[in-house]
């Protein structure tokens, strides 16, 4: 029953959208936003966007030039969720408490990707053995995912094993901010942990689970059931905060350290020879055996973009070897801002500023480097501050979310024109979360959810220019 329950539980389901409505009138909130020299296929377009405090952008902004017609036929546009940061139910069903609730359905007519770890792993193993701190995990996750093929395959045919086991690894192990709130940083109020070497044993962990249940589907159910299995990996795009060669060496650290950490492994078997050298024998090592059955063990890559760092180089100190974490191994520091300049426009996050052109520059790096694989974009998405003055016509009024989507759809499709493989684009997130650290202070959502009021649910100005744009 447990399992059964994990298995309706923990699925994440990103699902089509088409038919979404929206209203929106004046709202004081967004500043100007400016997008300079960005070069679009064929042209240099400047831009300088202004988002008037008074009105609403126009819910067909953009539209007549860039819509669902540009892309190609086949191309996949959706919304995704999260059960647990919208269904509450953690008692339901013989479900027990998830480490999240400690720590703080599919529907036949849509095409779902199902999200198997969602980052809610039950307490119980968490309790047990330490959940993703033991190898114990990759048997009893391969058990659950077994479950969900056989009860499920049938109308799943796209499967997600891990949801950015970067967020997971780093958040959960590394400073704490995540559940299970694990590290050893002295400012941070956690129970235990080790920042210098628990993220890389969880990563380990997650990269083993992943590998043994892809084998799993591939061996066991491809065949008849048709499906797909992959990964989503989340990482910013980095840009070197001056020119320097030290500078543009840690823009390439810096994506080992969030991307190739875990895209490495599933393209070569191996770790980066970065993370290696700088981490030394603080860093797992993978058997012959299981190097084999994580080289190419996913059909599609799921990619999260949401944002931008600038990334200088840290000279190698003796002083940096003390207090030694995943953070300081990298030797590169990341900063959002360079001589006073933000990187882009921010969102309501702390972490999360407007960089659309990142997008594509990732497309490449991934085309360049990695074989360029089958992707689906799986998150994409901005915030906005949940502001209780607000009236709700004015909650609506999310011009900057519009702004947002049309310019990385933008450069995606310009991706797309220079032959990166890329066949899906799904919008985070489809209604207003609980948004794990942040609570429900921010909202991500096309769709506002009134906490006030039962819950009640109103589609946002960005609902109705997405409904535009794919009815185009």
């Amino acid at each position: 029953m447990l399992c059964m329950s994990l298995c309706l539980c923990l699925c994440a389901y990103v699902l089509y959208i088409y038919i979404m409505q929206g209203l929106g009138t004046c709202l004081n909130q967004y500043p100007v936003m400016r997008i300079r020299g960005h070069l679009f296929p064929g042209m240099l377009i400047v831009v300088n966007l202004f988002v008037f405090h008074c009105e609403a952008l126009s819910p067909t902004y953009g539209t007549d030039s860039l819509n669902r017609s540009s892309f190609p036929v086949g191309f996949v546009f959706g919304a995704a969720s999260s059960a647990y940061q919208v269904e509450g139910a953690a008692n339901e069903g013989g479900k027990g408490p998830s480490i999240w609730d400690c720590f703080t359905k599919i529907y036949p007519s849509l095409e779902p990707f199902v999200t198997l770890f969602h980052w809610d792993l039950p307490q119980a193993l968490e309790d047990e053995y330490g959940g993703f701190l033991d190898p114990q995990i990759v048997v009893h996750y391969r058990d659950y995912a077994d479950l969900c093929f056989r009860e499920f395959g049938d109308r799943v045919k796209y499967w997600i094993t891990l949801n950015e086991p970067w967020t997971y690894s780093i958040g959960g192990y590394e400073n704490g901010l995540f559940a299970p709130g694990r590290c050893s940083w002295q400012q941070q109020n956690c129970t235990g942990g080790n920042s210098s070497t628990e993220p890389y044993l969880v990563t380990h962990h997650q990269l083993l689970a992943h590998a043994a249940v892809a084998r799993l589907y591939k061996q066991k159910y491809q065949a008849t059931q048709e499906g797909k299995v992959g990964i989503t990996l989340v990482t910013r795009w980095m840009v070197p905060l001056s020119d320097s060669t030290p500078d543009h060496n840690a823009v390439l650290r810096a994506l080992d350290f969030m991307f190739g950490w875990f895209m490495d492994p599933l393209t070569t078997g191996d770790y980066p020879y970065s993370i290696q050298s700088l981490v030394g024998n603080r860093l797992p090592k993978f058997t012959d055996e299981q190097s084999k059955m994580l080289n190419g063990s996913f059909d599609f890559l799921g990619l999260n973009y949401y944002s931008a760092s600038y990334a200088a180089h840290v000279p190698d100190q003796p002083s940096n070897r003390v207090n030694v974490t995943y953070t300081t191994d990298s030797q590169v520091r990341l900063t959002t801002d360079r001589n006073g300049v933000a990187i882009g426009e921010k969102g309501a996050s702390d972490w999360l500023y407007v960089y659309p052109r990142g997008l594509w520059d990732l497309l490449l790096h991934i085309k360049r480097n990695y074989n360029n694989p089958l992707i689906y974009i799986t998150e994409n998405g901005i915030d906005e501050v949940n502001n209780s003055t607000l009236s709700l016509d004015e909650a609506l009024v999310d011009n900057q979310r519009i702004y947002y989507y049309h310019h990385h759809l933008s450069f995606l499709l310009r991706a797309i024109k220079e032959e990166v493989n890329v066949k899906g684009f799904l919008a985070w997130s489809l209604m207003d979360n609980f948004e794990w650290y942040s609570g429900y202070t921010v909202r991500f959502g096309l769709t506002y959810v009134d906490y006030n009021d039962g819950l009640r649910r109103y589609p946002k100005l960005s609902a109705k220019w997405f409904k535009n744009f794919l009815q185009k």
